[in-house]
């Protein structure tokens, strides 16, 4: 599956690739700090115009829009250009694996399922690392960039409900939330990989008998089809059930957090010791650095699909070393 980093005929997508997204995703994230001072510095403006009639002038209201107006557009168009790129490096990384299992193709075809893992669990594969790949890397750019700011702004809060004086609180208030919210969402989810990669091994089975049955009338009829699909609608039953409750505190918690940055500023607030651009401003660098240390909640289904395509994969390659060529079986 990573050969695509380890062959010489890759390297220059794998390598200089790489090098292309880790510049544009960090220029992205730059323009994101730019917006988030922007937030600050338009509220505060948006304050004194609202508090104090003819402070500030019609043409330099609309001169913050347009401001903003600017650094959006560049900002959309590196995105736009950056998943453009990304769509046709991850494609590359799925090409070098095609191209493994096609030269492998004598021996492959020997394993139940070969077709699937070739042309199935490649495009899977490819399409979740592509997501997820450019989920991790934003990620980490944000945390890196936001979190000096987050602190530096975290400053003048040094006060939490019920708790008292604490030093830059929002970080601290961040840093746990985050990591809490990982910690009970991945006990919550532990048996969705398991439960997925069954799902996908009873679809295969199910699937392999209706294809056999196309060629063979013997095949796929009664009571085998039924007996097969049975035992796919029960591992698909018994993945609604566990996500049921997955889902259920995956949202609570999300929801929850909406309020966790005002709950946290509330003394400061009441205080009236900041500006409303000031809330606007550490509020959304709160956002993102939570929403930064939050990757795997986000992602967890995600991963947990990537997951079992990976055990599927990894099952698939390392049944090829040690299945004989077609060749060598004949012979013997």
């Amino acid at each position: 599956m990573f050969k695509f980093f380890l062959d010489k005929r890759w390297y220059r997508w794998s390598i200089l690739g790489s090098l292309i997204i880790l510049i544009s995703t960090w220029y992205q994230v730059q323009l994101d700090v730019k917006i988030n001072k922007w937030f600050g510095e338009f509220y505060d403006t948006l304050q004194e115009a609202l508090t104090t009639p003819g402070s500030v002038t019609e043409a330099e209201f609309i001169a913050y829009l347009f401001t903003f107006a600017k650094i959006a557009a560049l900002w959309i168009l590196i995105a736009v250009l950056t998943g453009f790129f990304v769509s046709h490096w991850v494609f590359r990384w799925r090409t070098s694996m095609a191209d493994y299992y096609h030269d492998q193709w004598k021996k492959a075809r020997l394993t139940e399922g070969a077709s699937q893992r070739v042309q199935e669990d490649t495009l899977k594969f490819a399409r979740i690392m592509e997501g997820l790949g450019v989920g991790l890397l934003d990620s980490i750019m944000t945390l890196i960039a936001f979190l000096p700011i987050l602190w530096g702004l975290s400053k003048q809060i040094d006060m939490l409900p019920w708790i008292g004086e604490v030093n830059h609180a929002l970080v601290w208030v961040a840093i746990i939330s985050a990591l809490g919210g990982t910690i009970l969402l991945a006990a919550v989810g532990i048996k969705l990989p398991g439960i997925e990669y069954d799902i996908q091994k009873e679809e295969a089975a199910y699937r392999k008998e209706l294809v056999m049955g196309e060629d063979n009338p013997i095949r796929a009829a009664p009571p085998t089809i039924g007996q097969l699909y049975n035992r796919v609608r029960g591992i698909h039953f018994r993945s609604y059930f566990n996500y049921l409750y997955f889902n259920a505190v995956k949202w609570s918690y999300f929801q929850g957090m909406v309020i966790v940055p005002y709950l946290a500023l509330a003394p400061t607030i009441v205080k009236g010791a900041i500006t409303l651009g000031f809330v606007q401003q550490i509020t959304r660098a709160f956002g993102r650095v939570e929403s930064s240390l939050q990757y795997l909640v986000k992602s967890w289904s995600t991963i947990v699909e990537l997951i079992s395509v990976w055990k599927r994969l990894y099952e698939f390659e390392q049944k090829l070393k040690i299945t004989p060529s077609a060749t060598t079986t004949i012979k013997s």
